[in-house]
């Protein structure tokens, strides 16, 4: 019998390859709710995700998974509207001529940003086209130096600094260079007369979780039930212990994968992971009527968050009852920030204060539900060195054999997380499994 700490995407991905390696799994998770960051709420209609969610074109193995399980069908692929409010305006950033609109950059600075986001190297006059092939080159380039060498002042100043801003805070000018190249080639399929297209399950990724819990067996899942020891004798795994309700037992292993952040995998065994991570606490707005034509809008004034995100502009409010239904997100740095410090209700009073502030015409009276989410540890923070810390998928050389690892900070969340460097992750495990087996 093999465990999985963590019944997140990566922890179900591992139990199934394991699974269809012919392994017996079994799945131990801490809280009542399946899917980490990929859980729902209820709705008037499908379940909407605690955290904003959607695929890019670059996530395949999550699309090619959903075909196996038989969901694939219910993925649809929708043009996703963005926009960056600057000023009190909300400027469209979808198509050349709207981007050639924005008037808070030059037409210099837009060409050398969309010679950067088609990856076309311009410096020295010679279009160069294999400078960003490899990503890595860049990895210990500082993000602000990289700006400036490969766009402008423009750009930097009036585009990309307060989306760093938002994203990172104070910790942006830690951020690598091969970050923002890695998002722009996750994120770099894009229909040129209208923009991005990105996918969305029909009922939520709930369409997707609910076919992967029920292949891997709602039988082989434990919640509700926190891992607390790893045994280790000879330097293999041995035994694990785990508590549920008050009661403690002790089992025996054939291996463990640690399907979780990892400062659980420092608890278990000790090994010490030095990736810094951020928290997130978002909000799902449930409204009577809409506040933007926006998907999502990037906001660059001094709110106390980052993004708006109306998924009702992306997938039809009919889906929801009539609802409609607003993220609003931020990130956190700091313990020791006051979104980390707030109660639930300061949250929600600033944020529709600040929202009412950018749209007037905006009232309480429009808001039906207000839910928040917080997660301590949501995303890397993704700073210089990176690749140098990621948690090995095997990690019997650095702990013991027996033990592998598949959560945030396995290399598959590189250069950017996604519920797919999930599922790559989970498969990465098993299939090391698999050949130890052999």
């Amino acid at each position: 019998m093999y465990h999985v700490v963590g019944g997140g995407i990566a922890g179900l991905a591992a139990a199934y390859s394991l699974q269809q390696r012919g392994h017996e799994v079994e799945i131990l998770e801490g809280s009542g709710d399946l899917g980490g960051l990929a859980a729902s709420y209820e709705t008037a209609g499908d379940p909407i995700e605690k955290f904003y969610h959607h695929l890019s074109k670059s996530e395949q193995t999550i699309v090619g998974l959903a075909d196996e399980l038989g969901a694939g069908n219910r993925i649809e692929w929708r043009l996703g509207k963005n926009a960056y409010f600057v000023d009190g305006t909300a400027y469209p950033m979808d198509t050349p001529w709207e981007i050639l609109a924005y008037p808070h950059m030059s037409l210099y600075d837009i060409f050398r940003l969309g010679m950067l986001t088609m990856e076309v190297d311009v410096r020295g006059g010679i279009p160069k086209f294999d400078t960003y092939e490899d990503m890595t080159d860049f990895e210990d380039v500082p993000i602000k130096q990289f700006l400036l060498e490969h766009t402008s002042r423009g750009v930097y100043d009036n585009f990309f600094e307060p989306l760093l801003d938002a994203k990172f805070g104070d910790r942006k000018e830690d951020v690598s260079a091969a970050w923002l190249l890695g998002r722009i080639k996750f994120r770099g399929e894009r229909d040129l007369l209208r923009g991005e297209m990105l996918g969305y399950p029909e009922g939520g990724f709930d369409a997707l979780l609910s076919p992967l819990v029920d292949a891997v067996g709602r039988d082989t899942v434990r919640t509700n039930t926190r891992v607390t020891d790893l045994g280790i004798e000879d330097g293999e795994v041995t035994t694990i212990t785990a508590g549920s309700d008050g009661e403690t037992t002790t089992e025996e292993t054939d291996g463990v994968v640690v399907a979780t952040m990892p400062n659980v995998l420092e608890e278990l065994t000790g090994y010490a992971c030095e990736i810094d991570f951020q928290g997130a606490v978002c909000a799902v707005v449930t409204m009577n009527e809409p506040l933007t034509d926006t998907y999502w809008l990037n906001v660059a004034d001094d709110v106390p968050f980052g993004a708006l995100i109306e998924h009702t502009n992306f997938v039809p409010p009919e889906r929801y009852g009539g609802d409609h239904l607003l993220y609003v997100a931020s990130y956190v740095q700091s313990d020791e920030e006051w979104l980390a410090t707030a109660d639930d209700d300061e949250i929600e009073d600033e944020w529709l204060d600040a929202i009412e502030g950018m749209y007037p015409e905006f009232g309480r009276e429009n808001v039906e539900q207000f839910r928040l989410a917080k997660a301590p540890r949501a995303a890397p923070i993704y700073e210089r060195g990176y690749l140098d810390m990621v948690v090995p998928y095997d990690l019997q050389e650095d702990v013991a054999d027996g033990l592998y690892y598949a959560g945030m900070a396995s290399e598959a969340q590189y250069p950017e997380r996604s519920l797919d460097g999930g599922i790559v992750a989970g498969f990465e495990a098993a299939k090391l499994i698999d050949r130890k087996a052999d």
